[in-house]
């Protein structure tokens, strides 16, 4: 399908990667990683041609169609979320307006019996055909189906793009690339602006692609539920094995300790043979042996453990001064946009040195109290700050605010003032910004080097409480864990919105929920907040529906052996009934595409019909087969 060889990219003589080689064959689905920097999102711009080669090749099968989430998009503005969704459709949409045409000269015209009549007559009865064929009568439903399973409710469908953030842009551009037919997806970073549910339904749809998919994330669950193949660059190698990413993470460090012993082994036979030389080279009778020896040295092949790299930045947030006892107070708040309300008479104390985490579904208003407490936003009731309180605000979209046409070191010298701006390249040097790296221009930057710019920019500005909203979006493994180790030790007061489970186990004492326009206080950590909750993690509680829109089923438990194994059986049952949908759907979708390209030779082979219709029938019998056991799932797990 796409064949990689020897592929190597520098940036200012330096090698980012160099001779690379790794084949994305159908089915396969990767999970490209490695650190911030590392070149992850290059690679995907050489796939899909949206940067040059500086050596190597990349082999692609003839009309191999890609698809690439790109981190920055342009819209262009006027259109609605519909209309841009249905940019995915150009062939079809190009015919609606051949069909609209010749539907308007036939309304218009009166000369039944011309040769020019009967002729928009053919093209009418061929576009019609062809419409039908490349699914012109579904393709309205299926971008409805797409969005609505990305988060966008239908009272969105006919807003314009321009009213809605960079994160829900983003998911109309995910949506558009769905909808089209690629046989390779790029996707860049795409759960960074989903919310829970719509990060599972994503995962259901690339789990039955039936093409390559390659996708750089850090969300660790996220790749182990999509992916069966791992891809790391490091150091500018690759390391490649077929397993998700928690099981790739234990081969390769089972590998590495391999690797160690064997060179262990071989260093003791070096030195054995070194001894060895050092005593038989000065007596005559033994200096063939010690010839020997030498030569065989020469020739042994020098076993080289993987290297790591380790490098990671060093972040502290030191407190400004000490503020009073009360932080923050908020008495009878309510927010709304517009008919929308968000939350509703809410009251809420913030204390000193307290550690809170603000979690619940996407909307509930957790973004939105942040930046009422920061004075980002209007309200309605009390919000007032306490005595000596100087906020740190580290917002969703942080990295957005960055000028990128400004240089890292002139971000940070027009942030600093006169007591810091002489510290200003120790600070980038301690986010792993050192030597000419403080010269690239921000517009070059990575999702995840952009974050760590944002985080150093906002340790020029003193401050006492920290209010973070995801701010592990874009950042590797590591660099989310120095930053977890940074907050633990933070001495102030911290206000944290996060989905990520691991990022908050041990860093808050205090759990606020929002749902249904209300909070809800828990007096404990995260772990004790899920424990309340009866749920395993995040994404039971954000799959429930909001009281207020859908009815929560009660669930049923079900905790013996028989009921645990019969809901197995009954989604080994569906996976395989969904894996047959997709193969048949796909063989009927090439023999459509046969019959537009080549009908007559088409329609000619042996039984032609009887086979198509044949095929159809069991993909109905199937897709009712499909529906039969959902029901049954459903009754058997709520």
């Amino acid at each position: 399908m796409l064949n990689v060889h020897n592929l190597s990219v520098s940036f200012g003589g330096e090698y980012l990667f160099e001779e690379i080689s790794f084949r994305l064959n159908a089915g396969d689905r990767v999970g490209l990683i490695g650190k911030n920097g590392a070149g992850k999102s290059t690679l995907l711009k050489l796939l899909s041609r949206d940067m040059p080669i500086d050596s190597g090749t990349i082999a692609t099968e003839k009309n191999l169609k890609i698809g690439f989430l790109r981190q920055d998009i342009d819209f262009k503005q006027g259109r609605t979320v519909l209309e841009e969704a249905y940019h995915a459709f150009e062939e079809i949409k190009s015919l609606e307006r051949k069909l609209e045409e010749v539907n308007h000269q036939l309304a218009e015209r009166t000369d039944y019996e011309s040769e020019e009549y009967h002729q928009l007559m053919v093209d009418l009865n061929d576009f019609t055909h062809h419409f039908e064929i490349i699914g012109g009568y579904n393709y309205q439903g299926e971008t409805e189906k797409i969005l609505l399973g990305l988060g966008f409710k239908r009272e969105d469908f006919n807003k314009k793009t321009e009213t809605f953030s960079g994160g829900w842009r983003m998911r109309i551009e995910l949506a558009k690339l769905l909808l089209q037919t690629n046989d390779v997806l790029l996707l860049d970073e795409p759960t960074n602006h989903l919310d829970i549910e719509s990060i599972i339904w994503l995962e259901q749809f690339l789990t039955n692609y039936p093409g390559a998919v390659m996708i750089v994330s850090h969300d660790k669950m996220f790749l182990d539920n999509v992916t069966n193949r791992t891809i790391e660059i490091s150091l500018g190698r690759i390391y490649d094995y077929g397993k998700p990413y928690t099981e790739f993470l234990k081969l390769r460090g089972e590998m590495k300790e391999q690797q160690l012993n064997a060179q262990k082994n071989q260093d003791k036979e070096i030195q054995q043979a070194e001894r060895l030389i050092e005593k038989f080279r000065a007596k005559s009778t033994k200096a063939s042996m010690a010839q020997s020896l030498m030569k065989k040295l020469d020739k042994m092949e020098r076993i080289e453990v993987d290297q790591d790299d380790n490098a990671v930045m060093n972040l502290r947030f030191p407190i400004s001064i000490t503020p009073g006892k009360v932080v923050a107070e908020i008495e009878d708040l309510s927010k709304n946009y517009g008919d929308n309300l968000v939350l509703k008479n809410i009251d809420l104390l913030i204390e000193r040195d307290s550690k809170t985490a603000f979690v619940g579904q996407n909307g509930q208003g957790k973004s939105t109290l942040a930046k009422i407490m920061v004075g980002e936003i209007e309200y309605e009731g009390k919000c007032k700050l306490g005595h000596n309180v100087q906020i740190g605000y580290f917002a969703q979209n942080q990295a957005e605010y960055l000028d990128g046409r400004k240089t890292v070191l002139d971000t940070m010298i027009d942030a600093a003032n006169e007591s810091n701006r002489s510290k200003v390249r120790d600070i980038l040097g301690s986010f792993l910004f050192r030597g000419e790296e403080v010269d690239k221009y921000v517009k070059v930057l990575s999702g995840g080097e952009r974050n760590r710019l944002a985080l150093a920019k906002m340790l020029l500005q003193p401050f006492n409480v920290l209010v973070m909203d995801e701010p592990t979006n874009h950042l590797d493994i590591q660099s989310k864990n120095v930053l977890k180790t940074a907050l633990q030790n933070f001495e102030g007061t911290l206000i944290l919105v996060s989905h990520d489970r691991d990022f908050l186990q041990g860093l808050t004492n205090k759990v606020y929920e929002f749902r249904d326009r209300k909070i809800k206080e828990y007096l404990g950590d995260i772990d004790f907040y899920l424990e309340q909750r009866k749920v395993a993690d995040f994404r039971a509680i954000e799959k429930e529906k909001s009281n207020s829109t859908k009815k929560v089923k009660a669930q049923k438990p079900s905790n013996s052996f028989q009921d645990q194994k019969k809901v197995k059986s009954l989604k080994n049952k569906l996976s395989t009934v969904e894996s047959k949908i997709a193969l048949l759907e796909k063989e009927l979708k090439e023999i459509d595409h046969e019959l537009l390209m080549n009908y007559d030779a088409t329609i000619a082979a042996p039984n032609f019909f009887d086979t198509y219709q044949g095929k159809k029938k069991d993909l109905e019998i199937l897709m009712e087969q499909w529906t039969e056991i959902t029901i049954e799932l459903e009754n058997s797990v709520g």
